[in-house]
C-alpha cells in the first residue's frame, strides 16, 4: 500500500488572521482524533490538492508535521472558496493503523450493460458509495462495479455482488440495489411527455398575460 506523504507546518494564526496565510498561497488546517489533540497546522495549497487527488477521503496520508512528526490521517473534509475555486480550510482524521474504522468507499462503474448496448437502455445507479469497515492499510480508493451482468431491464446488481477485497467488511445491507438499466420511453409515453409539457408551457404564458393585465388595470386605476 503506498502512502502519499503531505508536508504541514504548526500555526498559531487564528480567525481573521488566517486570512494572511491564504493570500499567500497556504491553507490552514486541523487535525483530531485518536491519539492526538486538536491541533492547528497551515498547508501548501497545490500540495495539498495534488495530494487529494491521488487520496481523496478514504486512502491514508502521511502528516508530516515541522519536518518531524508524521501522523497517518484521513482528509476528512474541506471547505472551498465558492467565488475563487480554492480550498479555504482542510479537517484532517487522525487513525491508529491497529484499529479498524468505518468510512465510505467510492463505487466505480467499470465495463459495459449489454441491456444499455444491445436494447437501447439507460444505466442508472442507486448509490455511489457503500459503508466500509477495515484496518487502515486496507482502505480502498474506490471499488470497481462491473456492469456487464445487466443483460435485461429486470437485472439488478446488489451490494452482495460486488466482490470485496480481504481484509473489507461492507456494512451495508447485501440486498440494497446499486445498478440497474431501465428501458428506453415508448412512443406512447414519449408523446404523453411532450404533451405534458405543452400543457404547462401554456399555463405559464397565461399566467403571464394575467399577471401583465393586472398591473396594467392597476397603472390605470393611478391615473
Amino acid at each position: 500500500m503506498s502512502i502519499n506523504t503531505l508536508e504541514a507546518k504548526t500555526r498559531t494564526e487564528i480567525g481573521r488572521k488566517a486570512n494572511v496565510l491564504r493570500a499567500q498561497g497556504a491553507v490552514p488546517a486541523v487535525v483530531y482524533g485518536v491519539g492526538t489533540q486538536p491541533q492547528m497546522l497551515t498547508l501548501d495549497r497545490i500540495q495539498f490538492v495534488k495530494i487529494y487527488k491521488a487520496a481523496g477521503e478514504s486512502s491514508i496520508v502521511e502528516l508530516k508535521v515541522d519536518g518531524e512528526n508524521a501522523l497517518h490521517v484521513l482528509i476528512q473534509d474541506y471547505q472551498v472558496d465558492p467565488i475563487r475555486n480554492e480550498v479555504t480550510h482542510v479537517d484532517f482524521r487522525s487513525i491508529d493503523m491497529n484499529k479498524a474504522i468505518e468510512t465510505e468507499v467510492t463505487l466505480e462503474i467499470v465495463g459495459e450493460a449489454p441491456a444499455v448496448k444491445a436494447l437501447g437502455g439507460t444505466l442508472t445507479l442507486s448509490r455511489e458509495s457503500i459503508a466500509i469497515s477495515c484496518l487502515p492499510a486496507h482502505l480502498l480508493r474506490s471499488l470497481a462495479v462491473d456492469v456487464s451482468s445487466l443483460a435485461t431491464f429486470d437485472d439488478v446488481l446488489r451490494v452482495s455482488d460486488l466482490v470485496i477485497p480481504e481484509g473489507v467488511t461492507v456494512l451495508d445491507d447485501p440486498e440494497l440495489s446499486i445498478a440497474s438499466v431501465i428501458p428506453p420511453r415508448t412512443d406512447a409515453e414519449m408523446d404523453a411527455l411532450d404533451a405534458s409539457t405543452e400543457v404547462d408551457v401554456a399555463a405559464v404564458e397565461s399566467a403571464d398575460v394575467k399577471k401583465d393585465e393586472g398591473e396594467e388595470e392597476k397603472e390605470e386605476d393611478k391615473k
